[in-house]
């Protein structure tokens, strides 16, 4: 289980500019072998990689809804999802996950729901800062106006949460604890293209509420 979360905690390193600097190369390393590889090899890496955590997770209890889609293929479609990219290197898709503990079913999973759409904004911060600190790095954006942008950024998550549209379910799987009560885990998706435009809303809003006129020249660098 803890390499499930692993896997998405990656993408969720919210450090200091110059960590997202770092962060941005050995991203952009990565996905650009993802773009070269075939769709063939992407299949073959994310079934095998599936059935490795599913074997995991079955181990410490989770199973899954009846009548809901084996742990192995819920799986296998999270890492296909997350292995797309554009040919910019954004992801196609951003993923969120969250987990929760209830009374019963229904109470953790709507918990784990929301706690999965928050980390979905984060992650959706993640990556627009990601393509700031790559517009700065190409010198088209001042070192300033990419402070005052990323702050915009840092500071638009609950906006960002609240501004998302519909999610797709991609992992739901479930275990029941020694107390009874049941402990959910949820992973879902959201278009990349939609997680810009809801980021540019709400980054245009920070701004425009300082009084800054960034927004603009933002549309026009990072083509939104």
């Amino acid at each position: 289980m803890r390499k499930v979360i692993l896997f998405t905690a990656v993408c969720l390193l919210m450090g200091t500019t110059s960590s997202y600097a770092q962060l941005t190369k050995e991203q952009q390393k990565e996905r650009k072998e993802m773009v070269k590889a075939s769709k063939a090899q992407l299949n073959e890496k994310a079934t095998k990689t599936a059935r490795k955590e599913a074997k995991n997770m079955k181990k410490e209890g989770w199973q899954t809804a009846p009548g809901a889609l084996p742990i192995e293929k819920q799986l296998d479609k999270s890492y296909l999802m997350q292995y797309e990219y554009g040919e910019d290197m954004y992801p196609k898709y951003i993923m969120g996950e969250g987990m929760s503990i209830g009374g019963n079913y229904d109470a953790a999973k709507m918990q784990a729901l929301e706690l999965a759409k928050q980390n979905l904004a984060g992650q959706i911060q993640t990556e627009v800062t990601a393509l700031i600190e790559n517009t700065v790095a190409n010198e088209q954006l001042s070192g300033e106006e990419a402070e005052s942008v990323t702050r915009s950024v840092l500071a638009a998550k609950n906006l960002i949460s609240q501004s998302l549209g519909r999610t797709i379910p991609v992992v739901e799987v479930y275990r029941t604890l020694s107390n009874k009560n049941k402990e959910v885990l949820v992973r879902i998706a959201y278009s990349g293209d939609a997680a810009k435009k809801v980021a540019k809303e709400a980054v245009r809003k920070e701004l425009e509420q300082r009084g800054d006129n960034l927004h603009n020249k933002l549309d026009e660098l990072l083509g939104w």
